[in-house]
């Protein structure tokens, strides 16, 4: 059985729908719990690709999380031998580290459900091509990347976040919002993260009546894309 690696970087944050995508298509998942203390590997081994969740972390906190360079090391290695990656929000960002951008603060957090908007290329992109314009994912950041690595195809944006997500290569994407998220999840996070929501002056109860609107169109749509992305492994 062929595996892939999944770095979660938060309890909370995890794999979702791309878990269950991948467990569908025979792959086997090994996970990589950074926020428990577990390991980094070095090299991507025998793995056939690399998913990279989200987390609280900011990359520019190396210090703080020393593994956030462990992992940006792994993406290289992934990057190197043109295995599959795949980055969502923190990861995202990590990947765009990788590839030399600085990671930083953002005007403004964006959390809730917004539209996102694809570019012309994201539009005719292996995984976006076909479900539409726009569409209404859940936005959970703080940290933004306002370039986009050289070689790079920039993919889609909202009215607050120019680069909502990129690919690098052929298979390696970073995706800033979060199609991976099931409303169990979202549940889960309104309770993990109650304080960062209420500093933003949003209601939980509200966010989820959202969830319950927009999220059965973006699973839908995270399901598609999701198994786009693991045909390329």
């Amino acid at each position: 059985m062929r595996e892939v690696l999944v770095i979660q970087n938060a309890e909370p944050e995890k794999p979702g729908l791309i878990a269950d995508v991948l467990q569908s298509k025979g792959f086997a998942l090994r996970f990589i719990r950074t926020f428990a203390g577990e390991p980094v590997p070095l090299k991507m081994g025998d793995a056939a690709a690399l998913v990279c969740m989200g987390g609280p972390q900011s990359v520019y906190e190396s210090q703080r999380y020393p593994y956030l360079n462990d992992v940006m090391r792994l993406m290289e290695d992934a990057l190197r031998k043109e295995r599959p990656v795949l980055g969502i929000c923190l990861g995202s960002q990590l990947l765009a580290a990788t590839l030399g951008i600085p990671i930083v603060k953002g005007k403004q957090k964006e959390i809730g459900f917004y539209p996102v908007y694809l570019t012309e290329a994201g539009k005719e992109d292996k995984l976006f091509y076909g479900i539409g314009a726009s569409f209404t994912p859940l936005h959970w950041h703080g940290d933004v990347f306002e370039q986009l690595p050289d070689g790079s195809v920039w993919l889609a944006w909202s009215d607050v976040t120019k680069h909502q997500a990129f690919r690098y290569g052929e298979n390696a994407y970073g995706i800033l919002f979060h199609l991976e998220l099931t409303l169990d999840m979202l549940t889960s996070w309104t309770k993990s993260f109650a304080s960062e929501i209420q500093q933003v002056g949003i209601d939980s109860s509200q966010l989820l009546l959202q969830g319950q609107t927009y999220l059965p169109t973006a699973n839908a749509i995270g399901k598609v894309v999701f198994e786009r992305w693991a045909s390329l492994i």
